[in-house]
């Protein structure tokens, strides 16, 4: 499911207060969808990726994750960008355009624009269906701001359509979703912004590592929010390739892979079962596991490393007073 070619759109944004402008690059191709589902599942250790956990019901429950009392890195990051907003504008200086990506409900947006003042917003998710309220909320509260919903698929790297990001452009990319990459893979994510980006830069949010009494638990909540979260992936599977899962025969797995610095999630079969589906089928004993996600997590010298590796000559970060999470801000 590759991002569509940046010629492939030869429009320009709206005027300032025509209204957001909708624009979907990304088209599902089933064909491939169900291939990559099939080699995952028939992989020696079975994986999906972890963009299949955001359907229509999977990203509702996502927000609710969210909210939740065990997991920080929501709020955590919203309140380094509320008591450093200043300082990051002044770092950040004048922005054309303000790209957010995986926009969702534009809500972590909507507190960053007033201290940057961007004169266009870019909202990107790989849908503009999930984009469209959202949308609506940042033109009513700026009016005279030029906004565009991009439906995009960013799985693997940024492709935007050239004539969508104008003059000097910031990226922002919250909520620690760069951790969904193994660092090899946020390595060339990263260069592809780095190479869109031109005199503007990237604004990322960064997960830090922490004793694990506070990770694990935001990825293995007491009222089963994530469990939830992580079953509905099967019905979503059910769906795109005719499965026949049944989430009644798995349980939720979390833990953080110390060696690996990562979290992982799992979801494991409660017995012996086969899944089947038209292109194929999978055996998994009692015990076994299909790996969902994994969320990796940075110190800070390791991920200015990777920053600069992919291009970035500059960075500087702000922290919270605990040290569990960082913003960066990248140029170069």
């Amino acid at each position: 499911m590759n991002p569509v070619a940046p010629s492939a759109f030869a429009s320009t944004p709206r005027a300032a207060g025509a209204g957001p402008q909708l624009v979907q690059c990304h088209r599902e191709n089933l064909t491939e969808v169900r291939r990559e589902l099939s080699a995952g599942l028939n992989a020696a250790h079975a994986y999906t990726s972890p963009k299949f956990l955001y359907d229509a019901l999977g990203s509702l429950l996502f927000e609710a994750i969210t909210l939740l009392p065990e997991y920080y890195p929501t709020r955590t990051e919203a309140d380094i960008l509320s008591v450093n907003a200043r300082a990051i504008a002044q770092a950040i200086g004048a922005v054309d355009t303000l790209v957010d990506l995986g926009a969702g409900n534009c809500a972590k947006a909507l507190h960053l624009i007033p201290s940057l003042q961007p004169q266009r917003y870019v909202g990107v998710d790989i849908s503009v269906d999930f984009l469209e309220k959202g949308l609506a909320e940042v033109q009513h509260q700026h009016p005279q701001m030029a906004i565009t919903g991009l439906g995009l698929d960013f799985s693997s790297a940024l492709s935007m359509p050239a004539d969508i990001v104008q003059g000097r452009p910031v990226f922002f990319y919250p909520g620690s979703s760069i951790g969904n990459f193994t660092p090899e893979q946020a390595a060339v994510f990263l260069a592809s912004v780095q190479g869109q980006a031109r005199e503007g830069g990237l604004l990322i949010g960064v997960d830090l590592i922490k004793d694990t009494a506070w990770l694990e638990p935001a990825y293995d909540d007491a009222l089963g929010v994530t469990a939830a979260f992580n079953l509905n992936l099967l019905r979503h599977l059910n769906r795109l390739i005719d499965s026949n899962f049944d989430p009644r025969d798995w349980r939720h797995v979390a833990y953080f892979n110390r060696s690996a610095s990562r979290i992982e999630m799992h979801l494991e079969a409660q017995r012996a079962l086969v899944v089947r589906w038209p292109q194929g089928e999978r055996k998994f004993e009692a015990g076994e596991r299909l790996h969902t996600e994994n969320s990796y997590k940075y110190s800070i010298e390791g991920f200015a490393a990777l920053l600069q590796s992919s291009g970035f000559a500059r960075s500087r970060c702000w922290v919270d007073a605990r040290g569990w999470f960082a913003v960066f801000w990248a140029q170069g």
